[in-house]
């Protein structure tokens, strides 16, 4: 009897480190499984600029732990990106850190320094957190282990303070609005993927985010989009197969997305130029390096339409400051050599940093 709470507890250790977590557990803790990553969005829109930092936490299975860094800026198309060894994610809480302090990162602040032309100092003030303690915004697929991805938008909102150093010129982050998510899984990223977020909508504090793709445990799949906004009062999630499904048209220039729940439908309409995206890094945590696969928009166009059953169109709003993103290996490294390479640091083994 006495060594049944041990026993429990290195049960529910082994359970998370599937990457699945059960009803009111916490999903910013790290789950200590192939990859740990973590992203930041301040969106200034009075300058219409976008600043964005990520961090994944990756484990090569072999002993050794190596970090995929970023940090890029719209509208300057801005990027600057590394493969740096040795890297921590916090199993107590939402924190991840680089060995060498280039990046460094908790639930409300964010340290970055790529080099004199690459830095980041950020402060989160009136933090607008995810409403719902019982599960993430992936619902019920938290509680299914060893699925390939799972995403979690854990900050909805809230107040930037700090600076960013950016191709060598100072911006302000201050009164900019603050988005961050979650996401991790056993290998990486899926194969096809695409995602959106946005702020810099006339009601400041709306904040609209979605994220789709083939999840898979073992030889079982199947395609799923998740979408939430928290506007006019409202904060919907939708993407239950049954319940509340999301039918997603992407491709790399326009995202169209239609939610319905018993109650609400949500149309989303986002569009943005190939040429523009940035084209960012993806790790392959056992290999050790980084890839480019993901084609990320800063500064797209997104339209949403909130409509409630028997009211009509209770809230609706623009942004020309959207993340939009469609993201797989073949299209990214297809457009990165149509563009004459891939950038510095979005693709590559881990090695020392150079300034």
């Amino acid at each position: 009897m006495a060594n049944q709470p041990s026993a429990s507890k290195g049960l529910k250790r082994f359970y998370r480190s599937t990457g699945a977590d059960l009803p009111f557990d916490n999903p910013l803790r790290s789950h200590a499984t192939g990859m740990e990553g973590y992203f930041w969005r301040v969106t200034l829109p009075e300058s219409g600029q976008v600043v964005v930092a990520l961090i994944g936490v990756n484990d090569d299975k072999a002993g050794g732990t190596w970090a995929t860094v970023g940090l890029a800026s719209h509208p300057s198309g801005f990027l600057r990106a590394a493969a740096l060894d040795g890297a921590t994610a916090d199993i107590h809480g939402l924190g991840a850190r680089t060995t060498d302090g280039r990046f460094v990162a908790d639930g409300n602040s964010v340290r970055v320094d790529l080099g004199p032309n690459a830095q980041l100092k950020l402060e989160v003030d009136n933090q607008v957190p995810w409403p719902r303690r019982r599960v993430g915004a992936s619902s019920w697929f938290h509680s299914i282990p060893a699925l390939n991805q799972y995403w979690h938008p854990h900050l909805l909102g809230g107040i930037a303070r700090g600076a960013a150093v950016i191709d060598g010129e100072e911006i302000s982050l201050d009164g900019g609005t603050v988005y961050a998510e979650k996401n991790w899984g056993r290998g990486g990223f899926p194969a096809e993927w695409w995602w959106g977020q946005a702020q810099g909508f006339e009601d400041r504090d709306a904040c609209v985010c979605f994220a789709g793709g083939r999840v898979e445990t073992g030889p079982l799949g199947v395609e799923v989009t998740a979408l939430v906004v928290n506007a006019g009062g409202k904060f919907l999630r939708l993407g239950d197969p049954l319940l509340s499904p999301v039918n997603a048209e992407v491709t790399d220039e326009e995202w169209l997305l239609t939610g319905r729940s018993p109650r609400y439908t949500v149309e989303v309409h986002g569009t943005a130029e190939l040429g523009a995206a940035h084209v960012l890094p993806v790790p392959l945590p056992e290999e050790r390096r980084n890839i480019a696969a993901a084609l990320e928009h800063l500064g797209g166009k997104l339209d949403v339409t909130v409509t409630q059953r028997g009211r009509g169109v209770i809230w609706r709003g623009n942004s020309d400051l959207a993340g939009l993103e469609h993201g797989g290996r073949d299209r990214a490294e297809a457009e990165a050599a149509r563009r004459g390479g891939t950038p510095d640091g979005a693709a590559g083994p881990v090695r020392p940093f150079t300034p």
